[in-house]
């Protein structure tokens, strides 16, 4: 357990100006702020053509979600670039990669199918970027402002969503979905340049050379520590099913999605400003439990179809729960050795994201049969279930690996 001259030194190494005063850390997040961005903004789009075009609970869930498919494809072949390859190069050749897709994506008249193909390929490049940044993060940064930077990343993937999907639903007033591709991809664009003028080359950490072997042979290590598996199953599962409630809410109330989806965006974002910046790390560790109940239970409110109010506040306050990822990615962190930080990240990053597809999947496809409001409740049900039954195996991952006090 950190002492208190420790926790004061690891706030104090770690205040968000002092980060940003890192060039390098202040490339880097500006490039994944304007990312961020970018991605709300497609997401928001995707999802409202195809809900256009089809009408489908299903379609329309899985359109905004899709790519998080593809992640899964990236962790288990070629993650192991997060830590074998230049991470500048990597970073930079795959965020052109994404300019690519997000412009592509605004073409006009491009078919349904060519789009969820788009999705597919974006999300296995979108892996194994994140698999980079987060590695590079680790060294960019000391080991007591890991915590902060992942939390201000946290806040501003909150805020950039609500910008996007609040942008997005104004400009769709103005612009056609076609439109808002082509707003995000000037976004990405950007990004990339960010990236390239201020981020340096760094050395390559691992030893082996990057490539199937290498990737399955850190996962295979990965699994094998019971400690580890724990921590990537409430990384995973409750989150994945929380956001399959978030990809009904544009079937549930059309009208109101993009309010819902913008206060979810703000819960997110209170929530990791208050656990990131305001706890310690036992604090946030002791913590983590409830936040990950908060994260679901909320939702089951759908089941009773209140006002528009009520439902509003009820996922601003679950998405406050989103907080509980901060403390189980420390913990894996301390857990992971340093040459392959980076792929276990990219791992915990892609399985976080596959697991976001396949509980869009799943709530969509109970909507095909149930109503949205009601699925949501079951859903969210589900995710509290998870949650309770998984308690013992991280209380147990206490004390696997170096003994100190875990999620």
């Amino acid at each position: 357990m950190p002492s208190d001259s420790s926790a004061h030194t690891a706030r104090a190494a770690g205040g968000y100006l002092d980060l940003l005063r890192n060039g390098e850390f202040a490339g880097l997040y500006a490039g994944f702020t304007l990312t961020a961005a970018a991605n709300a903004l497609s997401g928001f789009a995707l999802g409202t053509l195809v809900d256009q075009r089809t009408h489908s609970p299903f379609l329309t869930a899985v359109s905004m979600y899709g790519a998080t498919f593809a992640s899964v494809l990236g962790a288990l072949t070629l993650m192991s670039v997060a830590d074998g390859s230049r991470p500048r190069r990597t970073i930079v050749t795959l965020q052109s990669v994404s300019l690519a897709g997000v412009a592509a994506q605004a073409v006009p008249g491009l078919p349904l199918a060519a789009r969820f193909a788009l999705l597919l390929v974006m999300g296995f490049f979108q892996s194994l970027g994140t698999g980079a940044r987060m590695g590079l993060l680790a060294e960019v940064v000391p080991g007591s402002a890991y915590a902060p930077a992942r939390s201000l990343m946290n806040i501003t993937s909150g805020g950039m969503a609500i910008l996007g999907y609040a942008a997005g639903a104004s400009l769709l007033r103005y612009l056609s979905p076609q439109g808002l591709f082509a707003v995000a991809a000037v976004l990405t664009g950007l990004a990339l340049a960010a990236v390239a003028t201020t981020v340096r080359e760094h050395s390559i950490r691992l030893t082996h050379r990057p490539g199937l072997r290498q990737t399955w042979s850190a996962n295979a290590a990965l699994l094998a520590h019971s400690g580890q598996r724990a921590l990537l199953l409430n990384l995973w599962v409750p989150n994945g099913l929380v956001v399959g409630c978030e990809a009904l809410l544009i079937s549930y109330d059309p009208g109101h999605a993009g309010t819902l989806l913008a206060a979810g965006s703000a819960g997110m974002l209170l929530g990791d400003l208050t656990v990131g910046r305001l706890l310690d790390a036992d604090r946030r560790r002791r913590c983590a439990f409830a936040l990950r109940l908060l994260l679901a239970a909320p939702y089951l409110v759908f089941a009773l179809h209140p006002p528009v109010l009520v439902l509003t506040a009820s996922v601003f306050a679950a998405s406050a729960g989103f907080a509980a990822t901060l403390p189980l990615q420390e913990r894996l962190l301390e857990l992971t050795p340093e040459p392959v930080r980076g792929q276990v990240q990219g791992v915990e990053s892609a399985g976080r994201m596959t697991w976001q597809g396949l509980g869009a999947a799943i709530a969509g496809g109970a909507a095909q049969y149930l109503a949205p409001g009601t699925t949501i409740a079951a859903v969210a049900a589900l995710s509290v279930a998870v949650t309770v039954l998984s308690r013992p195996l991280v209380v147990r991952a206490r004390t696997v690996g170096v003994g100190r006090a875990g999620a």
